[in-house]
């Protein structure tokens, strides 16, 4: 099911999420390639953002797979721990001039624009699916993904399936039965929701399920974000979807959610401190789950629309939102550097590289020898992550803006929406001046 599945959704689908804000540590004294005296390996860095357990894991376990079979390289994990926001940490690494070799992308359109990124050359290209990459307006590929371009099916909710039979609830059918629903566990005593701010990415696990519908609209005109950014539409537009995400926090979510990591709503599920959990690890945080007690049983859910649709944003292989690994223009004018970040690459998209990632809970990305790829459906409420790339109601639409600032904008306005739902603005004045934002980063984008 899930092969083909994977085939029929390509030409729409995109990658992940995403993923954490980071602080910067690790940087090694010389961002060049490294020789050991004994070995005569090519010593290269990889840098990369750890605010998801399964995805270190899959970081380490291909690192090590890889360096343990290489002749000629070396290749030296380099993390942004959790704390700051990890596009913050990467303009410090830019600032420095220390990059390493290979880089888990954020703001790539700005970073291409700016000359930091080398093309990814064809042996690597070639191993991947078509539509899993895409190229810039110069026809050179910079980004390929770290992960299935499967959308954001892991903004989603992670639930107690015991707590929900046990009081006879359902996986809800539309944005009124998910109101219903948190209404009859707070009826029961317990607490519906719990979320987390304690970075301000994970501020995007509730908001952008309520906000999908309206985002979906716009797909065709290039994305919510491309058409406010030629004021067709407006950040007025978001009312509803607010009012509902305070409405939400109000009444249903956990108290301390402001500074609440991502990773804890995992434990707060487990302990059973809330029934269900916002996550945007996917099968990733149905993994955590399970490490911490393989005993717990748990399923996963996106929110509905009104009209009962799961809207899926795909995540764009080009423009400033897209992610993925690429290879820094500074360790391609070291040859040595250049040729062991293209093993390390080919190697990645390698069937090898690939049963391990999934072994580690990690849905591996799309290459052409998928067929040949183990998958893991062992992982408990796998079988829901699977069946909504199934769902009949599962709606794709883009939003990627192409605007060099809409890093800092992301930012300014997850932060706003933070302090609405935290009582310190009202809705009228959080619309206000992410309007004014928005007006001043697309003048700034010129």
């Amino acid at each position: 099911m899930y092969k083909s599945t994977r085939r029929r959704i390509l030409a729409t689908s995109i990658a992940v999420s995403a993923i954490g804000a980071l602080a910067l540590t690790g940087c090694s004294a010389s961002g060049g390639a490294e020789k050991t005296a004994a070995q005569e390996k090519t010593t290269i860095r990889f840098m990369y953002a750890t605010g998801d357990e399964t995805w270190n894991s899959v970081v380490d376990s291909v690192v090590t797979a890889f360096n343990e079979q290489s002749d000629d390289t070396v290749v030296k994990p380099d993390p942004l721990p959790a704390g700051s926001d990890y596009a913050t940490a990467m303009k410090t690494v830019d600032a420095t001039g220390n990059w390493p070799a290979i880089v888990d992308m954020r703001d790539t359109l700005t970073y291409i624009n700016a000359g930091k990124l080398a093309p990814i050359p064809s042996d690597v290209t070639d191993l991947l699916e078509p539509d899993a990459y895409g190229k810039a307006e110069d026809g050179e590929v910079y980004t390929v993904p770290n992960s299935a371009l499967n959308g954001e099916i892991g903004i989603n909710i992670v639930y107690n399936k015991v707590y929900f039979k046990e009081h006879n609830l359902k996986v809800p059918k539309t944005y009124d039965d998910f109101i219903a629903l948190m209404k009859k566990i707070k009826a029961n005593g317990d607490v519906p929701l719990a979320t987390a701010a304690g970075e301000v990415w994970p501020s995007d696990q509730l908001w952008k399920p309520l906000a999908a519908p309206i985002f979906a609209a716009h797909s065709d005109d290039g994305g919510f974000w491309n058409a406010a950014a030629e004021k067709t539409t407006s950040i007025e537009d978001l009312r509803e979807p607010l009012e509902e995400l305070k409405y939400i926090t109000d009444n249903f979510v956990l108290e301390g959610w402001q500074s609440t990591a991502d990773a804890q709503t995992t434990t707060l599920l487990v302990n059973g401190q809330a029934v269900m959990a916002t996550s945007s690890a996917g099968l990733g945080r149905l993994n955590d789950i399970h490490k911490v007690d393989p005993k717990f049983n748990a399923g996963l859910f996106i929110i509905p629309d009104e009209d009962g649709n799961i809207n899926v944003l795909k995540n764009s292989v080009v423009g400033d939102t897209a992610g993925g690994l690429a290879i820094s223009s500074q360790a391609a004018e070291n040859k040595d550097e250049l040729a062991s970040s293209e093993e390390f690459l080919k190697y990645f998209y390698s069937v090898e590289a690939a049963n391990l990632m999934e072994e580690a809970g990690w849905i591996s990305p799309n290459i052409k020898a998928s067929d040949e790829v183990t998958r893991n459906d062992s992982i408990p409420g796998a079988e829901d992550y699977f069946a909504l790339l199934e769902n009949p109601k599962l709606v794709w639409y883009e939003n990627a803006p192409t605007w060099g600032t809409f890093s800092a904008f992301n930012t300014f306005f997850r932060q706003s929406r933070i302090e609405m739902q935290d009582g310190q603005s009202s809705v009228d004045d959080t619309i206000s001046k992410v309007q004014t934002e928005l007006d001043n980063q697309v003048a700034a984008a010129g």
